[in-house]
Parts: C-alpha cells; sequence; structure tokens
C-alpha cells in the first residue's frame, strides 16, 4: 500500500516545496532592501497581466517543455540526461540545414521536415552517451555534460566557418526564407477575434510542444515500450528477469529524449530568431531537469512546471528592468525551486507521508 495518495505526491508535495522556495525568496528580497510584495506583483503583472507579457511566458515555457519532457523520459528508465543543452544544439543545426537549404513551398510542410531533422539530430547526439552506457559502462550524467561542451564547439566551427554569410562578422546563419517563417500567436489567434500582442514571439510551436505532451504519456503509460522502459527504470533485476534488454532500453529512451530535446530548436531557431546563433539555447536544457523535478516527470506536471519557470524567467526580466532587484536573483529563485522539489524533496516527503499513515490509522 502507498504510504500517501497519488495526488498528494503529484500535486501537494511541489505546491508545498514551491510555497517553501517563494517563502525564502520573500526573504532573500527583504534581505536586499526591497519589498517583496511588490516584487511579486509586479513579476505577475509583467508575466501575465498582458498578451504581450503571455507571449513571451509561453515561449519560455514552450522550450523548457521540450526540455522537460526529455528529461522526464530518460528519468523514467532511470537516466539522467544532462545533455539536453547539447542535443538542442544540434537540433538548431538540423532546423538551419532544413530551412535553408530546402525552398519549402509553405511553414507547415517545413515545419514538419524541420521537426524531423531536428528530433534526428538531437537523438543522435544523444545515441553516443547512451552507447558508452549500456555497452562501456560509461555514467550518462559524465557522457552527456562532456557532450555538452562539445555540441557547443561543433556549433560553434559550423557558424564561423560553414554557415556564416560573406561579409558578416557575427557568427549567424542567414535569416530564413519568408516561407519558413512560423506563424506567432497573434496571427494564429486573430482569425477567431482574439486579440494577441504582435511582438511576442510565442508562436506554433506551443502547439507542437502540447502534443508532444500528450504524445509522451501515451508513449510511457498506454503503449508496451513505455511499460518496459519504467519496469526498467523501477528493477533492472526484475526487468533481466521479465526479458526487457538493458540495452534496447537504454538506446531507445535516450534517443526519444535526445529527439526531444532537440525538438526545442523549432521554437527558438525557426520561430523566435529565424536563424540560428550561438548559444540559442539559453541554458533552456538545464532547465528541463527542474521542470522533469517539478513535474514528477509526469508530461502534466512538465507542463504546468514549465509554464511555471516561464513566468520566472519573463517575470525576472520584468524585475530587471522596472527595479533595482537583479536579473541573478531569479537564477537564486530558480536554484531554491530546485533544491525544494529535488534534493529537498525528502524534508517534505517524510512528514506528509507520516500524517497519511496516522490519518488512516485513526480511520481504522
Amino acid at each position: 500500500m502507498d504510504k500517501m495518495p497519488k495526488w498528494a505526491d503529484v500535486v501537494l508535495i511541489p505546491l508545498i516545496s514551491l510555497i517553501l522556495a517563494a517563502g525564502l525568496s520573500a526573504l532573500v528580497i527583504l534581505a536586499i532592501g526591497e519589498d517583496p510584495v511588490a516584487a511579486v506583483k509586479l513579476m505577475v503583472a509583467g508575466a501575465l497581466g498582458s498578451t504581450y507579457g503571455w507571449g513571451y511566458t509561453l515561449y519560455y515555457a514552450t522550450n523548457f517543455m521540450f526540455t522537460g519532457l526529455a528529461v522526464a523520459v530518460a528519468f523514467h528508465a532511470r537516466m539522467f540526461n544532462i545533455g539536453g543543452e547539447g542535443q538542442a544544439m544540434l537540433g538548431g543545426l538540423g532546423v538551419a540545414l532544413m530551412c535553408l537549404y530546402i525552398p519549402w513551398p509553405h511553414w507547415s510542410l517545413a515545419l514538419i521536415g524541420a521537426t524531423g531533422l531536428a528530433a534526428l539530430f538531437g537523438a543522435a547526439w544523444a545515441a553516443i552517451p547512451a552507447w558508452l552506457q549500456a555497452k562501456r559502462g560509461s555514467h550518462i550524467v559524465i557522457t552527456t555534460i562532456m557532450f555538452n561542451f562539445i555540441a557547443s564547439a561543433v556549433l560553434n566551427y559550423v557558424l564561423v566557418n560553414l554557415m556564416r554569410p560573406k561579409g558578416s562578422m557575427d557568427p549567424a546563419t542567414a535569416r530564413f526564407p519568408e516561407a519558413v517563417h512560423l506563424p506567432t500567436l497573434h496571427e494564429l489567434l486573430a482569425p477567431i477575434g482574439i486579440s494577441f500582442s504582435k511582438a511576442a514571439p510565442a508562436n506554433v510551436s506551443l502547439l507542437v510542444a502540447i502534443a508532444a505532451c500528450v504524445l509522451v504519456w501515451l508513449l510511457i503509460w498506454r503503449t508496451r515500450l513505455g511499460y518496459e522502459i519504467r519496469a526498467y527504470g523501477h528493477s533492472e533485476t526484475g526487468a533481466l528477469y521479465a526479458g526487457i534488454s538493458p540495452v534496447r532500453i537504454t538506446m531507445i529512451a535516450m534517443l526519444i529524449s535526445g529527439g526531444l530535446a532537440g525538438m526545442m530548436a523549432i521554437n527558438n531557431v525557426m520561430g523566435e530568431a529565424e536563424r540560428l546563433v550561438l548559444n540559442a539555447t539559453e541554458g533552456a536544457g538545464f532547465i528541463g531537469i527542474a521542470v522533469a523535478l517539478m513535474g514528477r516527470s509526469h508530461p502534466f506536471g512538465v507542463f504546468l512546471a514549465a509554464i511555471l519557470f516561464g513566468f520566472l524567467y519573463q517575470g525576472g526580466a520584468e524585475l530587471a528592468l522596472w527595479t533595482t532587484i537583479p536579473r541573478e536573483l531569479i537564477v537564486v529563485i530558480q536554484a531554491l525551486v530546485i533544491l525544494f522539489t529535488g534534493a529537498l524533496d525528502n524534508m517534505v516527503r517524510m512528514p506528509l507521508e507520516k500524517l497519511f499513515l496516522s490519518l488512516r490509522k485513526g480511520r481504522a
């Protein structure tokens, strides 16, 4: 019998962890001489008080959905994929190749092609660390971290020496043709009479990310492969006894994980920048770890956690713009959220487990 209801594990523990992180963040804001209530109001107004704010919040959230799902799939197979940043970088290279060198007649066809190649590049970059763990016993954390740096160096070389337009000093590709520019939420919602900011970068990639959440849920909980991934993650010995191949599951889970991370590039490269630039990922691969932890590796939890971190990113930008609170404080708040939802999970979990056990005994 579980020590606590499923809803408490999925909703209550992250909620309490978030409240504790918010409380400590308020103390930090007080310590630097600012009003935490005013800071929260400004963050809410800047991130959620207008369609412009929502546009940026959802844009960041889209990135975090892809990388959060990538980490979550690997988690289910008991692997810690910290290589989402590098996989997303290589996914961006796939997007750039598709958009620059194929004359697409319409953005919808370009989106399908770019999504496929971005996923393929991300999966290929994840395949090497996966093979090293499955066949050679190399630790996936170490290899994926190393591959982030290698991906950065590869992308730097390709942009500077191969894809940079002649005469340009900027280490970036040429701007993508107008035919492959993705429609923004303003363009998608205008036909149905909903007014949305033209300046906000949120685009059709958000719908792809939501679809990815649904497909990952179907994969993990409604397919035989998903059952094998979860079985291997819970007990490698039991999975071996059931005839599940550790090498096969390790490779497949990491390929799916890398593919999801690579797909992030359709949002930030194809949708927002409309060209490939250095550091286009902006740390989203690492934020995906926190999103997966807070979302309990469940696609719906990842969706909600991604929106929360999108709110923190956009709200933090507003704080830095309109107050003397430094932008780095948002990194502190994110770190506190990660600390309480990850490292200090048992600090919240154990008292709640005791509470629910005592309530059961009282009813009995």
